[in-house]
Order: structure tokens, then C-alpha cells, then sequence
């Protein structure tokens, strides 16, 4: 990363045996769900995953391309396959030159990286195993990716499980319904508001984006449309989706459906799906109703999808179009029927589901290597519309002033050419900002998502004259700070232990105690140059680790990070913004402490400078005069991270590298 080397401690290697082959009406989709509920399990936080066995023979590139970019989702440095025939094939289909794919086979040979079915098993330092014959239809929620459950279950577990802990409500039984105005229905509680064929790797999936196909051409076969209130949408990972869906017609029944083509990337999975129709939006609120999404993207932490669906369900592009038809988390999809034909007879969902040989058929006519190299032979060209925009021959950027979405931040700011000394001093007399429990995400802590109107957000960009309809999203305006930081720490499910009774970006200004967005909060400590550090559990930082985690919390002023347990890329990511995270030992925790917020904190230690696995002192001063003092571990892992730390940030001790060359 800018031109640096990545460190990190010798990691374990996992191994993952797969045997057998996927049954009739599982999806890749289920396959990569139950991985990572297996690997979350197991733990595998800062460890290599390699998938091996014969069942690698059953899996397209495409398969394990989706179990590889789940990663993050199962907490691992990284998840990778050996080279194999399937990996030429691909090379050669994709519109590789056949020299490539020559050298590809003859360097893996050469090395020992080559696989094939009598290949012996490699040597890890733990493994687990699954036969892919036992994977059934699944989906994953409402909250976490690593919460598989089947779809047989679903219903139940919405209903009796998830529903009470999103409504208050005892059951599902005393559900709400609020009529919509202008419409003929009426909104219910476990209504699915959104149901999105997104993802950067589901959705690169041929099997799994023309099985949606097919569902939906049968579905429109027999007369079933989607639910009204059910915003629907279609986003694939590369244009060549789109060319052949258009080849085998299925865009015309997808688009019947209501899942047209918005646009390629990043869209409901990252909270681009654009805000709720406002009559549903206000059916919402009316009841505080528990609606939900459907979407076949990686990720569904908290607050992420959309800040009016609570429960969200990951699942396989064919069941969300079957989820939109049924138009209710609270319908057994495996028993229920699904709708009703043109006829007034009940449609199950297995009257609507392809077959294995049904969707290799559709493959294996629609889709050529030709559509990959007419996609990709102009790839760094751009579009016409690219190539229009105006640009001036500069090699620096000529800020704007009044612009709302791009700002110099001020993370250089009175920096000087060379540091002095270790550049680590102790913390003293730090507030904290937050305490906060156990699997904080990543979506938790960066922006995301829409913005909300009476967030600070908000506030900044009326100050601009911005009309609320132009607010766009955080991901739209990443490159201003004055945004980023304000809508860190700022998820509407974040809960802060110092404000049990709000939940949001809301904390207490201490010592007076009053309650305030994090934001305003950490400006007032900034301007008395009071320190801050966050409190947090096991898991912090789980999730994607976007850059904006761990810069927001630098811009706010955090100096420091505790928690039971890291996801690697998070702390790495804090290491590189100067902002030390630091680990509980065994035994202790903001529990065993009772910690309420009140406390003041001394990190000492530090004064003689940093080394990797250094222990740090944590000294608690309480209101009552009382004091108590418990070691840390400082999670600076490698020398090169001492370096990135001492310089304030790896942005710091790249640009000093620049200055004193």
C-alpha cells in the first residue's frame, strides 16, 4: 500500500476440505454462506484458508471467486484455491491469449502449485471439511453474514426469534399493519421492502444470475408478479452480465418483474439502494413497522441496507426474486405457496425453481468468451461520457473550496519534515468516546448509507444550501472529511453503554454528562486538547475495514482503541491513521472493570517507545478519587507498524520517505 510493503505476523494456514458435488436446488450462494458460518465458528481472525479435495472438481472459478471474496465476512487474512484445469478453462473462456494460459499451467506445474484430484493433501496447521452434497438453500441474518439459516427455518426464526427483538412485541402474532397512502393495501410487519440482485461476486456468478433468470421467466409464466410495496432492483458485477442475460432473453423477464438494470457495482449491498417510495417510507414510521430486506450481497450489518429495513437477509439471486414475489419474511418458502397463477391455483417455489441442467443449458448457449473480449478490450478507455469530462494537465489536485463532495483533509496539517525521537509519549487524562460491546463492525464505525436530514451530516450540508433531495450518500461524498467525520461512530444501531437509553451517535460530554452527537462531542473535547479513546468488546472492527473506520476515528481525535479482540484489517487500518489499538489480556474487560463512561484513562508505557507486542498500562481514575490499573497488549504487531505509528500514520511516513529522498 503506497508503495509499502505489507507486514504482518507468520500466519497459520487453515485448511478447508471440500468433497463431493452440490445437490439439485443448492446455489454457490448456500455453498458460501455455509462457509462462512463454519469458518466463524472455527476462527480463523488473522489466518490464511485454503480450500482443497476432490470437490474442487465440482466448482466453477466463479464459485470459488464468491467463497474467496467472503474473506472478510469469515474474518480471514485470506481464502484461496490452488491452480487446477477449472483455473484454464476460465483463463481460456475469459479471452486470455492461449501463450497466458500456457505459462499459467506450465509455472504452477513447475512450482507444485498444480491440483488435480489424486494431487495428496497439503499440510496445515488445523482443518475442517464439508461435503458439498450436505449444502441446503440458506440464507443470512438479520444482521451478520455469519448467521446462516435455512430457508426452511426462516419463517419460524423470524417470527419467534428475530421480530421480538426488532418490534418489542411478544410474537409475531400481534404483528402491525398501517395502510399505504394512495395505495390498496396495507404495509405489515415482516414485509420485504427491498429485494436487490447485488454484489461484486454473486452477481459475477453466471449460475447463479441466470438461475434469478429463470426463476423469473417461470414466475412470469404463470402470472406472478412482484409485491408492490417491494423495491426491487438489479446490479450486476460486469457488463457481461448483461449480455447474456439479454442473449437468452431472461432480461426481458427480469425486467417484467421489476428488477431492471440500474447501473454496475456497488449498490444495496453498500446502502446505495436509494431511498424507500415516501409513501412506504411513511407507513413505516407510523408503526415503527420491522420490514426487511432480501439482497445477494456480501454484507448486512446493522444499518447498512438501508436505515428502515432492521432485518436483512443475505441469499442467492434466484431467492431474491422469490422473496419479492412472497413479499414476506413470515412465508415458508419451502411449504408455502408463493403466489397464486392466472388460474387462482397455489404456485409453490418449487414449481419455479430450475434445475442444475436447466441452467448449464442456458450457460452453455448464452454465454462466449467473445462477450469478455469486446467487454474488456477497451477497459481502461472508458466510455464516450468518461472521455468528455474535462480535466486539467496538472499533476495536483486544484482543491474547491465550497465543494461538498471533495476536500483537502487535514491529515498533513503543521506536520513536520522528520520525527524526533520515538514520537510515542504516553496518553494521560483521556475521555472516552464510546463504549461499545462485542462485534462492532466496521459499519458501526465508518459512514454509510444514507444521510440522515437532523445528523450532523445534515446540519453541514444545509449550511451549504444543499436541498435534503441532493444529500446523496456518504459513499457519493467519501472524499470530503468534513462529511466522513461527522457520520463516524454515527449508525443509527450503534449503542453506546454511556447512553444505554439512546442508540445512534449519541454519547455523553463528560464530566457534565450531557448527552450529544459523537461528533459535537469530540469537537468539544478537541478544543479543551482532551485525548479520547474508544472502549469496545471481542471483534471489534469485523466487516469490509473501509479506510474511513479507522480515518474518521483519527479526524475525531481517538488516540487509542481498546478491545477484547481485533479483526485484522481494522487494527491494521488503525496502526496506519497513528491511532494505537490495544487489547485486553485475559481476564479483564470493560465489564470486569465497570466501566460507565465517567472514568478518565492513562495509557503509560509508551514514553520509551514502541515495540511490537509491548504490554501498556491502562490506569482508571474514578469520580470517587479511585484508581485501578490492568495491562494491555499492544497490538502493534510488526516493526514496520512501530514505523507507521512513530510517524503519526503510514500517510506521514510515506510522504517524509518522499521528502527526505
Amino acid at each position: 500500500m503506497l508503495g509499502q510493503p505489507i507486514s504482518m505476523l507468520i500466519p497459520e494456514v487453515i485448511g478447508f476440505k471440500l468433497t463431493g458435488k452440490l445437490p439439485q436446488g443448492a446455489t454457490a450462494t448456500d455453498l458460501v454462506l455455509t462457509v462462512v458460518q463454519m469458518l466463524r465458528q472455527k476462527g480463523v481472525v488473522s489466518k490464511f484458508v485454503e480450500f482443497y479435495g476432490d470437490g474442487l472438481s465440482h466448482l466453477t472459478l466463479a464459485d470459488r471467486a464468491t467463497i474467496s471474496n467472503m474473506a472478510p465476512e469469515y474474518g480471514a487474512t485470506c481464502g484461496f484455491f490452488p491452480i487446477d484445469a477449472e483455473t484454464l478453462h476460465y483463463l481460456e473462456f475469459s479471452g486470455r491469449e492461449p501463450e497466458r494460459v500456457a505459462l499459467v499451467e506450465a509455472y504452477a506445474k513447475a512450482q507444485g502449485l498444480w491440483r488435480e484430484d489424486d494431487t495428496p493433501d497439503p499440510v496445515f496447521t488445523d482443518t475442517l471439511e464439508l461435503d458439498l452434497a450436505t449444502i441446503e438453500p440458506s440464507l443470512a441474518g438479520p444482521k451478520r453474514p455469519q448467521d446462516r439459516v435455512l430457508l426452511s427455518q426462516l419463517a419460524e426464526q423470524f417470527t419467534t426469534s428475530d421480530f421480538p427483538t426488532f418490534s418489542g412485541l411478544e410474537s409475531y402474532a400481534e404483528k402491525r399493519s398501517v395502510p399505504v397512502a394512495g395505495a390498496d393495501y396495507e404495509l405489515t410487519d415482516g414485509a420485504v421492502a427491498i429485494a436487490a440482485i447485488t454484489s461484486c461476486t454473486n452477481t459475477s456468478n453466471p449460475s447463479v444470475m441466470i438461475g434469478a433468470g429463470l426463476v423469473a421467466r417461470k414466475a412470469r409464466a404463470k402470472g406472478l408478479t412482484v409485491k408492490p410495496w417491494v423495491k426491487t432492483s438489479l446490479a450486476p458485477g460486469s457488463q457481461v452480465v448483461s449480455d447474456y442475460l439479454e442473449k437468452a432473453g431472461l432480461q426481458d423477464d427480469l425486467d417484467a418483474l421489476g428488477f431492471n438494470l440500474v447501473g454496475y457495482g456497488c449498490t444495496t449491498c453498500i446502502g446505495n439502494s436509494g431511498p424507500l417510495p415516501t409513501p412506504i417510507m411513511d407507513a413505516i414510521n407510523d408503526q415503527d413497522l420491522v420490514v426487511g430486506a432480501v439482497l445477494s450481497g456480501n454484507r448486512n450489518f446493522e444499518g447498512r441496507v438501508s436505515p428502515h429495513t432492521k432485518a436483512n437477509y443475505l441469499a442467492s439471486p434466484p431467492l431474491v426474486v422469490a422473496y419479492a414475489i412472497a413479499g414476506n419474511l413470515a412465508i415458508d418458502l419451502k411449504k408455502d405457496p408463493i403466489g397464486q397463477d392466472l388460474d387462482g391455483r397455489p404456485v409453490y417455489l418449487k414449481d419455479i425453481w430450475p434445475t442444475t441442467e436447466e441452467i448449464k443449458t442456458v450457460m452453455a448457449d448464452a454465454l462466449t468468451p467473445e462477450m469478455f473480449r469486446s467487454r474488456y478490450s477497451n477497459v481502461f478507455t472508458g466510455t464516450p461520457d468518461w472521455q468528455a469530462i474535462a480535466a486539467e494537465a496538472s499533476q495536483t489536485y486544484d482543491w474547491k473550496g465550497d465543494s461538498t463532495y471533495v476536500q483537502n483533509p487535514p491529515f498533513f496539517d503543521n506536520m513536520a519534515a522528520t520525527v524526533n525521537g520515538s514520537s510515542a509519549t504516553d496518553i494521560t487524562g483521556a475521555r472516552p468516546l464510546a463504549l461499545l460491546g462485542d462485534s462492532i463492525t466496521t459499519d458501526h464505525i465508518s459512514p454509510a448509507g444514507a444521510i440522515k436530514t437532523d445528523s450532523p451530516t445534515g446540519s453541514y450540508l444545509k449550511g451549504y444550501d444543499i436541498p435534503v433531495s441532493e444529500f446523496n450518500s456518504y459513499g457519493s461524498r467519501r472524499g470530503n472529511h468534513e462529511v466522513m467525520m461527522r457520520g463516524t461512530f454515527a449508525n443509527i444501531r450503534l449503542q453506546n453503554e454511556m447512553v444505554p437509553s439512546s442508540s445512534g451517535g449519541v454519547t455523553k460530554y463528560m464530566p457534565a454528562g450531557e448527552e450529544m452527537s459523537i461528533y459535537d462531542a469530540a469537537m468539544k473535547y478537541q478544543a479543551s486538547d482532551v485525548p479520547l479513546v474508544v472502549i469496545a468488546g471481542k471483534e471489534y472492527g469485523t466487516g469490509s475495514s473501509r479506510d474511513w473506520a479507522a480515518k474518521g476515528t483519527r479526524l475525531l481525535g481517538v488516540k487509542a482503541v481498546v478491545a477484547e479482540s481485533f479483526e485484522r484489517i481494522h487494527r491494521s487500518n488503525l496502526v496506519g491513521m497513528g491511532v494505537l489499538p490495544l487489547q485486553f489480556q485475559p481476564g479483564n474487560s470493560r465489564a470486569t472493570l465497570k466501566l460507565d463512561g465517567s472514568e478518565t484513562f492513562d495509557l503509560t508505557g509508551l514514553g520509551g517507545g514502541i515495540q511490537p507486542g509491548m504490554t501498556v498500562t491502562l490506569t482508571v481514575h474514578r469520580g470517587d478519587g479511585s484508581t485501578e490499573s490492568v495491562p494491555l497488549l499492544c497490538r502493534i504487531d510488526t516493526l514496520d507498524e512501530v514505523e507507521y505509528y512513530r510517524n503519526g500514520g503510514i500517510l506521514h511516513y510515506v510522504l517524509r520517505q518522499l521528502l527526505a529522498a
